[in-house]
């Protein structure tokens, strides 16, 4: 059945003789639409596995005229009022599907208050406000899933609460925005600058009209917050993450990249040192023989350390409709396996505290690019500084003239990244310099 018509006969489990789930439906846009339709293509299997018939009781919709035109039958399944699904006692479980932080988020407390179930794939919400979301659920007794939050439809969520729960977890990273993997792949594959494979991207539907949010790394770093704070057992926020976009990415780097072995990826990576946790997202140089120098196109991964189980990765479509929907029908079966059973699942599991370790104080290797004025010691002068700041050089090599000027690529070994700061900043004053073209972070590890 089409998408747009699945809402007609979403109340058929009504007419059956099993006991009914009522459930309201804050949004329906791609993924609030691809859920309806997933529930009625595959109704059967689905309520079979949850135990119980399954009716999208009320829908809320900001045009209502639009939706109430094309179901007249329908008209009353539509509102724009939230009070008609968050007040009415008959709805238990409440999907929310809008994004962005408000006023999902008063939504979601709200409806967590008056003791409903709630299933979100709002990393916004959920990144940012968790704690108080988890709050209102221990609140009104009652629980909230989000696997849809993070990954699309790949697993991460659950194998991290629970199937991972005996494990020590000790490192995350991940490629977490297919938006941002798909123009890196592209200008690898290519040879393309990134202005052309972002204009690319959103000519397929990949990237939106503002690709802020993915190309400057906020969603990632959104997605690595939520998944930092279950791994690790301890809350993190956005704010936590170090992150740095691929905006600045040019085609010689991926170029060059290529020359010493390596793939250029946009990574979040969560690591446990000690009581600290590191948190950054930026581009990263992984080697071509690293899984997840693999992964192309808008599929994502998330590869996790633990003690016990080693290493072990999750990838899939990390977006689009129907495969958030198929984590958000995963969690809705749960939701009402749970609520038949009068039972409720795992809430918040941040129990630990931790610190977030200082990025000036994180350690990795270095690829800079320069652009410096073609004379005799400019290499030397460059070097010079690097080592009064304990930076050792591992590769120096110059790549092309522009002109009256050379193109050099310094690669060093493991430094911490406040030294190679400083560095830069005295590099800066060199008259030599003409610009600093890029500097990116390598694991070879």
């Amino acid at each position: 059945m089409a998408r747009e018509d699945s809402m007609v006969n979403c109340d058929l489990a009504a007419a059956r003789d099993m006991s009914v789930v009522n459930v309201g439906l804050l949004g329906f846009g791609v993924v609030g639409s691809s859920v309806a339709e997933l529930l009625d293509e595959n109704r059967e299997n689905i309520e079979r596995r949850a135990g119980s018939r399954v009716k999208i009781k009320r829908i809320l919709v900001r045009d209502l005229e639009r939706y109430r035109l094309k179901y007249p039958e329908r008209r009353d399944l539509f509102t724009c009022d939230p009070e008609d699904i968050i007040g009415d006692p008959e709805i238990t479980v409440i999907i929310e599907l809008m994004g962005g932080l408000e006023p999902a988020s008063n939504y979601i407390t709200r409806a967590l208050r008056k003791g409903k179930r709630v299933v979100t794939a709002n990393k916004e919400v959920m990144s940012v406000d968790g704690e108080r979301v988890f709050r209102a659920a221990e609140e009104g007794n009652t629980e909230v899933y989000f696997e849809g939050s993070v990954g699309g439809g790949i697993p991460i969520i659950k194998p991290l609460k629970q199937s991972l729960a005996a494990n020590r977890i000790t490192e995350i990273k991940g490629i977490l925005n297919g938006t941002s993997n798909y123009i890196l792949s592209n200008m690898s594959l290519e040879g393309l600058e990134f202005d052309e494979c972002l204009r690319k991207a959103q000519s397929l539907g990949y990237a939106e009209a503002d690709p802020t949010a993915d190309i400057s790394g906020l969603d990632s770093a959104r997605k690595l917050a939520i998944l930092a704070s279950i791994g690790f057992g301890a809350r993190f926020t956005p704010r936590d993450v170090f992150c740095e976009g691929i905006d600045g990415v040019a085609k010689e780097d991926i170029i060059y990249g290529k020359e010493f072995g390596w793939t250029l990826k946009l990574i979040g990576l969560a690591r446990l040192d000690g009581d600290a946790v590191e948190l950054r997202v930026h581009p990263t140089f992984l080697p071509d023989t690293a899984p997840l120098a693999s992964i192309s196109g808008v599929t994502n991964a998330v590869s996790v350390k633990g003690h016990a189980v080693g290493e072990v990765m999750f990838s899939g479509p990390g977006a689009g409709g129907m495969a958030t929907a198929s984590a958000v029908i995963s969690d809705l079966i749960e939701v009402v396996r749970d609520q038949l059973a009068g039972i409720n699942n795992l809430g918040c599991t941040c129990y630990r505290s931790l610190k977030v370790k200082p990025s000036e104080d994180i350690c990795t290797e270095y690829y800079i690019r320069l652009e410096v004025h073609d004379k005799p010691g400019v290499m030397a002068q460059v070097a010079g500084v690097m080592g009064t700041n304990n930076i050792s050089l591992r590769w120096v090599l110059q790549k092309r003239n522009i002109g009256e000027n050379a193109e050099i690529v310094f690669v060093t070994h493991r430094a911490r990244e406040g030294n190679l700061r400083t560095a830069l900043s005295e590099i800066k004053k060199l008259p030599s310099l003409v610009r600093i073209g890029n500097v990116i972070r390598v694991e070879n590890g």
